[in-house]
């Protein structure tokens, strides 16, 4: 089956043509920053967005005609449970909703499906980035009516799980994992039985530091720089999710050149970089005990985690809890086109979208 699919960037369009589960092409469209940034909102993007795709395409011999499915990354969605999604025009109106605000993935989903509606096939999203599946308890935060939501690295995370199970003979839905994604951002999640019930949140500022996030700050330590009348909120939100981690203490993200500092004999960056292993390995113990140490294995992915002195420091640290298994890399293309292909195969039901969220509210918590 031809599968094309499509993750859309802020100045980029990653797409990937598939037949079946073999990658055929993968390309990235490059954005004038300028002329993005001339639209009013990122939805008005869509033409310009498809032209670029359909000139990368025709440069290559490619055409969509025959396609099974188009898919995307498609944020937006509100809080739903992992999986393979018919894309309709509930979505389609919540997606072009003006009154919203709209980031980039939020044109995942348009986009596959004006591509669809040209080629005369299905669009779909998969596991989606607001995909929200934590189980009651893990919400409850120390603040009445406040609440913890889920924002991590979900298709890939759900990727490479259904790797591991696929390697060992069995389905993801039947496995414990605790599964670690290092890259630009990290985040730490506990999956069982193919559901992810505790997890960091990135966005919000929760978990280990990152190459350019903060991960945890103390609470009180954030209030009294928020009213020392030295910083904007947004000065401070960029620390917190743009500027912060290795960024912030060795002015680079780039841990290949962490790396050679530390073999330059750079004290204060051996310290910097092991002071983010190990948060990340204290998380990791963490949601080991969210799964009663019933842990089938943790695995480590993203660019990261093809680094073999952070490899080894987490098997150091979190070896008790069941074996490291490191698939690293990203592999958000192959999961998009996977999961068309599970629902086009009958493998998985597909599911329609309503806006039946999986969190509402105390009430959800309570039944």
């Amino acid at each position: 089956m031809k599968i094309f699919a499509l993750n859309i960037g802020s100045t980029s369009t990653k797409i990937a043509l598939f037949e079946d589960k073999k990658k055929i092409f993968e390309g990235k469209v490059e954005h004038d920053p300028a002329v993005l940034a001339s639209f009013p909102s990122v939805i008005d993007q869509k033409d310009i967005r498809a032209e670029g795709i359909q000139e990368v395409l025709s440069v290559q011999g490619l055409s969509l005609d025959g396609c099974s499915a188009i898919v995307a990354r498609c944020g937006g969605t509100g809080p739903l449970e992992g999986g393979t999604y018919r894309i309709n025009d509930t979505l389609l109106k919540r997606l072009t909703d003006p009154s919203t605000h709209k980031h980039n993935a939020d044109l995942g989903g348009i986009l596959a499906d004006m591509l669809a509606r040209q080629h005369g096939c299905p669009a779909f999203f998969v596991d989606s980035p607001e995909t929200d599946e934590l189980q009651p308890v893990a919400r409850i935060t120390g603040w009445k009516g406040v609440y913890k939501v889920c924002s991590t690295h979900t298709l890939n995370q759900k990727a490479v799980c259904r790797f591991y199970a696929e390697n060992h003979q069995t389905k993801y839905e039947n496995l414990n994992l605790v599964v670690a994604h290092i890259g630009g951002g990290v985040s730490v999640s506990a999956h069982k039985k193919g559901k992810i019930i505790d997890s960091t949140n990135l966005i919000k500022g929760d978990g280990p530091m990152a190459p350019t996030r903060s991960g945890e700050i103390q609470a009180m330590t954030i209030l009294d720089m928020a009213f020392s009348g030295k910083w904007t909120r947004k000065e401070l939100e960029n620390r917190v999710n743009m500027s912060g981690g290795l960024m912030d203490h060795l002015g680079t993200a780039d841990v290949m050149e962490i790396k050679e500092r530390i073999a330059r004999g750079d004290k204060y960056a051996a310290l910097v970089y092991d002071a983010m292993i190990y948060q990340i390995g204290k998380y990791i113990g963490m949601m080991g005990a969210v799964l009663h140490g019933q842990v089938d294995a943790v695995i480590l992915t993203g660019g990261i985690s093809r680094d073999e002195y952070l490899v080894s420091k987490i098997r150091e640290m979190c070896g008790y809890l069941a074996n490291i298994e490191v698939i690293a890399g990203e592999f958000e293309m192959e999961a998009l086109a996977a999961g068309a292909l599970r629902v086009l195969t009958g493998e998985e039901e597909i599911r329609d979208y309503t806006e039946d969220f999986t969190f509402k509210g105390i009430e959800d918590l309570l039944r």
